[in-house]
Parts: structure tokens; C-alpha cells; sequence
């Protein structure tokens, strides 16, 4: 006799084929930074720039412009659709070579300009930092390119396609931070990057988008860079259960729950269109509190760097000068310090679209797919933490 776990399977994919196939998203298109980038940053800022072997070593074997040794968020999503890995912007020439969409995202891209920032206060930004307004004239180039002759004939792909605004915003933070800026100045200009993000979105319906997919900040107090810069002595500095910079994972979830507020007065003014935020914090945090279900043995220690308490120097980086790779990245929660290793990608993909940490679940959208059906579990969304 079939075992009750058997028969609830055979029922459940009974119950899949009675149900009428989702439309599914047949391009996706991304913007960010170099959580994003899957190699837009050697062709911005030249060849022999960004990132060099051993970035890309375990699963493409060659260094692709990804910052991670590895496959990215997106490339787990674009892979779940069914859809090829998403194409750098720069490196394609074709209507034929954006078939399955486009990557605009760049490392070190900001949300807010240079300029902006240096109004701020902030004089260490880079006069050259592509931001998100760059992006988003690259995408109108890409829609001239793909429908020359009337904009209006590229309503249907951006009805079907998959938009992910993000992650982006980090750098504007981590500008200051590197340059030990007070928490609270920083603090304070938040709502202008949010403000930003928001804009984009807004452009991005108003071109027809339909779906938007928009990642919050990683919990950076768990990054190894900021744990080796603001080293305290301080034991309430640090969370007990994780180890991790207490203030600064405050900050990240002060951004996360102004764009959650955000997200929800964009809902309001376009109800027609998908606005889903993805909890990228909540989805890494599993990963800092139970390392141990990922099969991660050091979540505070970079892979490639050097040695030492977190693995990272100020003068020594991954790729460059005396720096060692770790035996085993699969074990590592971050690659360089301050990009995730493919495992933590992994995780966190796995947690947006298996998991419960997109708001509303990606798969219940209605331009959703039968894929993302198929990979989401019943489990409700939810936070580890209060935003």
C-alpha cells in the first residue's frame, strides 16, 4: 500500500495539472550594484578592471565580472524562469543579444549621483560612480534598440518581463562608512536613496513595467570588512547570537523598513502592477543564526582575503597582492569580505523563491509562473527581526 507521503505527492501533482499554466516571465531585467553585476563593471571602467580569478572560480571556472567566486541572486532567478543567465548591458550589441532581458546593474553604483552625495558631505565619493539615473538611460537606450520604431511595441515585453530594482543603496552607505562618518549623519540621508529607488520604480511602470521585484539592504553588520574597521571591545556592540555589529544592522533595517513603507505607497498608486519587496536581510540572517543548516562553518570569516579574526585587511584584497582562497567556499557565508559566496547567494534566492521572504510571494503574482509555483513552499512571509 502507498505510503501516505506518496499519495499526498501523486495529489498534489493531480491537483498542479488541473490547474491552468501561469504566463511566465519571459525576459528579466536588473538593476543595482555588485551584488547585481554580472560584468557590466570591466566594460564601464575598463578591461583590466574589476574582478579577476579567483572571482568566478567555482562554478564558471573564469572570471566573469560577478563579484562572488560564483553565481549570483539573479542568475538563481533567471535559472528558476527557465530564462538564461541575464546578459551585462555593455556587452551586447543585438536586439538578438537582450532575448532573454538585460543587466544594468555596476559595482560601486550608488543610488544617488556623485554629485548628490557630495552635497551631503560626503567628498570620498568618486566623480565617476554610475549611479541609478545612469541605469535607468541605459534600460530607454535598450528599448530604443529593441523597438526602433515605436516604444509602444515593447508594451508587451515589459507586461511579461521581470524588472529587479536592486540591491542598490549600499554603497551610498558604504561610501561614508569606509570613511568612518557618523552613523547618524548617515542616518539622516536615507530617505533621499529611498526617494531615489522609488523614482526608478515609478519610471519603470510608467514604461509599462508590470512585475518589480525590489531587494532591501544585507545585514552589513555581518560583513567581515565592518567587523575588522569598527573592531569594539565592547561586548554589547555585538549581537550575542550572531556575533555581528549590533548598530549596524539596526541601520540596515532603518533603510529596509523606509522602503517596505515606500513599496507600500507605490502599491497604493499603481494597484495594477507587482511591487514585491525581497527581504534579503531576513533571508541572509538564517544564515548568521543557524550557519550550520547551510552547511557554513565560518559566516564572519571572508574566503578570500588574508589572515586573521574575519579574513580581511586594509591593505590586502581578494585577487590582489598576498592574499589566500580558502580550501572549501561552500563552508564560507562571504567571498571577499563584503560580497556573499555563491552558497549564501544560493540561500538567499533559495529563500525568495522557496521561502517567505518576498512580499507579497512571487508566485502569487499574476504575472507569475508555473515555475516559481512549483518551487514556493506554504510557508508565510515573515522577519527574523522588527522593522
Amino acid at each position: 500500500m502507498a505510503s501516505s507521503a506518496t499519495m499526498s505527492a501523486v495529489l498534489l501533482l493531480v491537483l498542479a495539472a488541473a490547474q491552468p499554466a501561469r504566463a511566465c516571465f519571459s525576459r528579466v531585467f536588473s538593476f543595482g550594484d555588485s551584488l547585481a553585476d554580472t560584468g557590466n563593471y570591466r566594460y564601464v571602467y575598463g578591461n583590466d578592471t574589476g574582478p579577476r580569478l579567483p572571482y568566478g572560480e567555482t562554478y564558471f571556472h573564469r572570471a566573469t565580472g560577478r563579484f562572488s567566486n560564483g553565481r549570483i541572486v539573479v542568475d538563481f532567478i533567471a535559472d528558476a524562469l527557465g530564462l538564461p543567465f541575464v546578459r551585462p548591458y555593455w556587452s551586447g550589441r543585438t536586439s538578438e543579444d537582450f532575448a532573454g532581458g538585460a543587466n544594468f546593474a555596476v559595482g560601486a553604483a550608488t543610488a544617488l549621483s556623485p554629485e548628490v552625495l557630495w552635497e551631503h558631505g560626503f567628498a570620498a565619493a568618486r566623480a565617476d560612480l554610475v549611479h541609478l539615473d545612469m541605469e535607468m538611460k541605459w534600460f530607454r537606450d535598450l528599448l530604443h534598440l529593441l523597438c526602433p520604431t515605436d516604444l509602444t511595441d515593447c508594451v508587451d515585453m515589459m507586461n511579461k518581463s521581470l524588472f529587479l530594482v536592486g540591491e542598490i543603496g549600499g554603497n551610498d552607505y558604504n561610501v561614508p562608512l569606509t570613511s568612518l562618518v557618523p552613523v547618524e549623519k548617515i542616518r539622516s540621508f536615507a530617505p533621499s536613496v529611498i526617494s531615489k529607488i522609488s523614482s526608478i520604480i515609478t519610471d519603470l511602470i510608467g514604461l509599462g513595467a508590470k512585475t518589480l521585484l525590489v531587494p532591501g539592504n544585507l545585514p552589513i553588520g555581518c560583513l567581515p570588512v565592518y567587523l575588522t574597521m569598527y573592531q569594539s571591545d565592547d561586548t554589547g556592540d555585538y549581537e550575542s547570537d550572531t556575533g555581528c555589529i549590533r548598530w549596524m544592522n539596526e541601520f540596515s533595517r532603518y533603510h529596509n523598513k523606509l522602503l517596505v513603507d515606500e513599496l507600500e505607497k507605490l502599491r497604493k498608486l499603481h494597484p495594477s502592477v507587482s511591487i514585491i519587496y525581497a527581504d534579503y536581510y531576513g533571508a541572509a540572517m538564517e544564515i548568521f543564526v543557524s550557519p550550520y543548516l547551510f552547511g557554513i562553518e565560518d559566516p564572519l570569516v571572508a574566503c578570500c582575503g588574508v589572515e586573521g579574526p574575519y579574513g580581511v585587511s586594509v591593505t590586502t584584497k581578494c585577487g590582489h597582492g598576498e592574499y589566500k582562497v580558502c580550501d572549501n567556499p561552500q563552508k564560507y557565508a562571504s567571498w571577499d569580505g563584503l560580497h556573499p559566496t555563491e552558497t549564501s547567494y544560493r540561500a538567499i534566492a533559495d529563500g525568495l523563491l522557496r521561502g517567505p521572504y518576498t512580499q507579497p510571494p512571487i508566485a502569487t503574482t499574476k504575472n507569475s509562473c508555473s515555475k516559481l509555483t512549483e518551487l514556493v513552499s506554504s510557508a508565510k512571509y515573515k522577519v527574523l527581526y522588527d522593522l
